[in-house]
């Protein structure tokens, strides 16, 4: 079984593992089997109870504990695990920053890992609704909607109450949640000669090779394209030479929280075919999506962890900001700005705290004259589709609020978030707050 070791914890003497996902073993979907070992970490949880403030999944389980019989979780109906289950997004804040029972821990809890495993069980029990298929299909919809007519028409009904009382009415999406707009314009078709693989000049420094590869991202490409290409003149400001791939499918994030492993394979054999190619060539990776970047850096690998290229992929990819300081430290980064941006309200998206790389956003940011960021390290609540899921958007929103209390409160001239997905669901609390990615910032500074 391949580990993978992270940085220790507070109060932990030995830094915790993360076991490989064995997901093809048969064990891994039987019902009898799944039932007790979430039998067993439900107990656990409940006689430890340190995660009841972060999803709604904690509470979820503690309240049926204490409303059971005998207050203990033997007598909780095992049908009732489903919802605990449902309310788990996968962000790993349990694992990473709260739970004493991780391995190498003799009780061997991986809180997420587990919820992961019960969702692969109910989407291959055929329990997975057509929403949720849907909403996680992002290269089908992604596609459909890229078309011109198409795209407008989506946009003009996702900007009406009444076209979004009818999507709620018939997918089940929340019509004040905050949603994306799709652009025909994508990132790719606007970087297009960036695909053609030409030599280019790089200075390797601090463990990077000095050119990358940007994979554009689904939300990137479609609903975001000007992010994709802030991110490019940023990095090309600074030395950095970059292309896109010749094609990229959905990273698999959505398809990974929905359960639908098969589908993660499929995608990764694309992805992984193609970006090792460049990894061969002397290129590195960078996604400006964090929940993107963890699927390759981490999940992958844990799911499958005899695959050579995935490991090589993985060691490839960099977060944008952790990139872009590994060559400051080197001398290799430009540090003449033209604008300050005063004081800045930042929150850390879950999936990039779990990567333990820091906060490099910060320190990048704060390389620029009279700028101050305050940081947010609290989840936004959003999390992939949860949150626009007319049955949790209350919740969201709840788990959001400590956030967008924060961000009020700092009255800062600018708010931002590596995730735009959690930015927007914040702004939408705030309503004050305007969110801006924080690539887009540094690009102003630069005023390029």
């Amino acid at each position: 079984m391949t580990d993978t070791k992270s940085t220790p914890r507070e109060g932990s003497l030995e830094a915790p593992i993360r076991h490989a996902i064995d997901w093809r073993d048969p064990n891994f979907s039987d019902q009898v089997s799944l039932d007790a070992e979430l039998e067993r970490v439900f107990d656990i949880c409940h006689g430890c109870r340190r995660c009841f403030s972060l999803c709604n999944s904690f509470p979820t389980l503690f309240d049926m504990v204490d409303k059971s019989e005998t207050g203990e979780v033997d007598s909780v109906p095992k049908e009732a695990y489903w919802d605990v289950v449902e309310h788990c997004y996968l962000c790993d804040m349990c694992y990473m920053t709260k739970c004493p029972y991780v391995p190498p821990h003799e009780w061997n809890v991986d809180f997420p890992h587990l919820m992961l495993r019960a969702k692969a069980k109910a989407f291959q029990d055929g329990k997975s609704s057509w929403r949720d298929k849907l909403l996680s299909a992002t290269d089908t919809v992604g596609n459909l909607a890229g078309i011109p007519v198409v795209a407008q028409t989506i946009n003009a009904i996702n900007q009406s109450k009444a076209g979004r009382r009818f999507v709620q009415w018939t997918l089940g999406v929340h019509n004040e949640a905050p949603v994306p707009k799709y652009h025909s314009d994508t990132a790719r078709r606007r970087l297009r000669q960036k695909v053609e693989l030409q030599e280019a000049k790089a200075v390797a420094a601090n463990g990077t090779r000095g050119k990358v590869l940007i994979f554009a991202t689904c939300y990137g490409n479609r609903n975001y394209p000007d992010l994709v290409e802030d991110l490019n003149y940023v990095f090309e400001h600074n030395g950095i030479p970059t292309k896109l791939a010749a094609r990229e499918r959905c990273c698999g994030m959505p398809k990974f929280e929905l359960g639908d492993l098969k589908t993660v394979e499929r995608y990764k054999n694309d992805n992984i075919e193609e970006l090792s190619k460049w990894v061969e060539r002397g290129w590195d990776l960078v996604a400006p999506i964090p929940s993107c970047v963890l699927m390759f850096k981490q999940e992958l690998p844990l799911l499958f962890p005899h695959d050579e290229k995935v490991r090589m992929v993985a060691t490839a990819f960099f977060d944008p900001f952790e990139y872009l300081m590994l060559r400051h430290k080197a001398g290799k980064l430009k540090t003449v700005f033209q604008k300050s941006l005063g004081k800045v309200s930042y929150q850390v998206p879950c999936h990039l705290r779990v990567q333990n790389i820091g906060l490099k956003t910060r320190d990048i940011l704060e390389l620029i004259p009279n700028t101050q960021v305050q940081v947010i390290e609290r989840c936004s609540g959003h999390d992939g589709t949860y949150a626009v899921k007319e049955e949790y958007n209350a919740i969201s929103r709840k788990i959001a609020q400590p956030v967008a209390r924060q961000v009020k409160d700092a009255q800062a001239e600018h708010f931002t978030s590596d995730c735009p997905m959690a930015a927007e669901q914040i702004a939408s609390i705030v309503e004050s707050a305007e969110a801006t990615h924080p690539i887009q910032l540094l690009r102003r500074a630069y005023g390029i």
